[in-house]
């Protein structure tokens, strides 16, 4: 046993292309300038209280729609739903194409078509609810700073200004059950619930 736990724990250099090494899935809608909204698949996202804090890589379209109107749905999906995430995964709601997204991504104004997502209104803010999604927190913008050289990021305060919850998750007005709700994990880019994996998205190099 004492020789196991010796193998179990050595350690070796490695060099990872990406460190998403497990955290929820987002699919973030803002608004376009046309009224529409736009759909961002990420994985970048905590909450501290009432606050969210986003990462999206700058020359996005849901980054550029967050700095000109400051409004958004975090919507969190469950496990199920991770066929309709992937689906808006090659696609990028600039037209044109970036060019850093060039021979990889493809432009799409309908998010919610090709993802077969329903839109909902929200309450408070103006870009819609994902119906589909378990949890759609409405947030308005409190920061937004730009970091780091060469690939850069914007690192996104949101503050919630109303949540929503799916009855089926619900306990009561203050609490989601934690023995029902399960979020979409986004695992070095594959796709888990709280269990065995799912699938994997359409860039995952394994």
């Amino acid at each position: 046993m004492k020789q196991r736990l010796e193998q179990s724990t050595q350690t070796r250099i490695v060099h990872p292309k990406i460190l998403y090494f497990g955290t929820p899935v987002v699919l973030l809608t803002t608004l376009n300038s046309d009224g529409t909204s736009n759909i961002t698949p990420m994985s970048s996202a905590w909450a501290l209280g009432n606050r969210l804090v986003l990462g999206l890589g700058d020359g996005g379209h849901g980054l550029a729609n967050l700095r000109r109107h400051g409004e958004c749905v975090v919507n969190v999906p469950s496990p199920e739903l991770w066929e309709r995430v992937e689906a808006l995964a090659p696609f990028t709601g600039a037209q044109p194409v970036p060019d850093h997204k060039q021979g990889v991504f493809r432009s799409e104004s309908d998010k919610f078509g090709v993802s077969g997502l329903t839109a909902a209104p929200s309450h408070g803010v103006r870009p819609n609810r994902i119906t589909e999604c378990p949890l759609q927190i409405e947030a308005k913008l409190v920061d937004l700073r730009m970091s780091g050289t060469g690939t850069r990021f914007g690192i996104i305060q949101v503050e919630a200004v109303r949540v929503h919850a799916h009855e089926t998750i619900v306990v009561d007005d203050s609490h989601i059950d934690p023995t029902v709700w399960s979020p979409l994990i986004y695992n070095f880019r594959h796709y888990f619930g709280l269990g065995p994996e799912l699938g994997k998205t359409f860039r995952a190099e394994l």
